[in-house]
């Protein structure tokens, strides 16, 4: 991809200037938190530049000291072996450069509000689900972030119907926000006893965790009920009498939280009603600005059938990368997750790269 050279100029001219700004953070008041954020973000771009031109001018020098013809035999092999390392080095110093103005995601650096629920399979649907979520706390320990429950919904059989988490650390909406879909399960239930192999779902979502000033919710939208959470046989797990389920009038979301006090489960239930919110606004400027590419890894589509693991043959195959790994134990204690999210990742910065390419 050629980068015009206009464009690099424009780069290096805004970063030299919100350089000579921020020498004085008191006249830039309430801009100088962005300014620096940006400024930042521009160093690593601005640097890869400066090293491809001053590779570039290296062998334009070169290749004119080779064209003098009052050049002796052993200049003109120093010259050649120059030229050699610097046309190895511009290639890659070009790709990186590609890589550096990948349009970044704003919410990559952001926590994760982590929703699982059973699909279709009944018991068994529940049972996995309930797999998922703890493959998911296991992963997030590996990575070092902390991993809070919410809200978990059982069932009879020590499965769920639902449960949401907040994930927190940096950079793990970025890492995990891939992992949205139905992951499909293949596997003999333990309840079947003529050893026939059964196929379930369960729905994953990973939403960016959204802050009050992200997503603004009027208490006139809002309904707020508190009720009494269900007891033996019941539906939920550590349970108080004070369960608060919210109603958002305008799209109908509702959330339900009981697991903590009733001054936390309301503070919790704004938190997940707001990322869903702020995860819809997401999802309608991805549509915007992708409705030609309905194949791209970040879709996002809840619907989108993206995984199946398949237990009696100990694989777990990623359906949008094409990847297969025959480690299925590891992978449910969140060890080998690693190895598909970096597949996935990859293959959203080659699309995105490609995109740009065409442009």
């Amino acid at each position: 991809m050629h980068i015009p050279k206009e464009k690099l100029d424009a780069i290096l001219a805004r970063h030299r200037g919100l350089g000579e700004q921020l020498v004085n953070p008191s006249a830039m008041g309430d801009t100088y938190a962005d300014a620096s954020r940006e400024y930042s973000e521009l160093n690593t771009i601005v640097e890869t530049i400066l090293s491809l031109q001053a590779a570039e001018q290296e062998l334009h020098d070169a290749q004119a000291m080779l064209a003098d013809p009052d050049l002796d035999a052993e200049m003109k092999a120093m010259c050649r072996e120059e030229m050699m390392q610097l046309e190895k080095l511009i290639p890659s110093l070009q790709e990186n450069l590609q890589r550096a103005l990948i349009p970044k995601d704003k919410d990559d650096a952001r926590n994760v509000i982590l929703e699982v629920r059973a699909g279709t399979g009944g018991d068994e649907a529940g049972l996995f689900a309930a797999e998922l979520f703890h493959m998911y706390r296991c992963f997030s320990q590996l990575q070092g972030w902390r991993f809070e429950e919410n809200d978990v919904t059982k069932n009879d059989v020590g499965g769920i119907k639902e449960a949401s988490a907040t994930i927190t650390g940096r950079g793990a909406f970025g890492r995990m926000k891939f992992e949205s879909g139905v992951h499909r399960v293949q596997r003999v239930p333990k309840t079947e006893g003529s050893g026939r192999i059964h196929t379930s779902a369960a729905t994953v979502a990973i939403l960016p965790e959204a802050e009050e000033v992200d997503i603004a919710i009027r208490d006139e939208d809002i309904r707020i009920d508190t009720m009494r959470a269900s007891g033996a046989g019941g539906q939920h797990v550590n349970t108080t009498d004070s369960a608060v389920r919210i109603t958002h009038l305008p799209t109908g979301l509702i959330v339900v939280a009981c697991e903590k006090s009733q001054h936390q489960n309301r503070r919790t239930a704004m938190q997940v009603l707001r990322a869903r919110l702020y995860d819809m606004e997401r999802q309608k400027l991805a549509d915007a600005r992708s409705a030609d590419r309905k194949g791209q890894v970040g879709s996002g589509d809840r619907s989108e059938r993206i995984r199946t693991y398949n237990f009696p043959q100990g694989r777990v195959t990623d359906h949008r990368v094409n990847v297969t790994l025959y480690k299925i134990e590891g992978i449910m204690i969140g060890e080998g997750l690693d190895e598909i999210i970096d597949a996935l990742l990859s293959a959203d910065e080659a699309e995105r790269l490609a995109s740009m390419d065409s442009e």
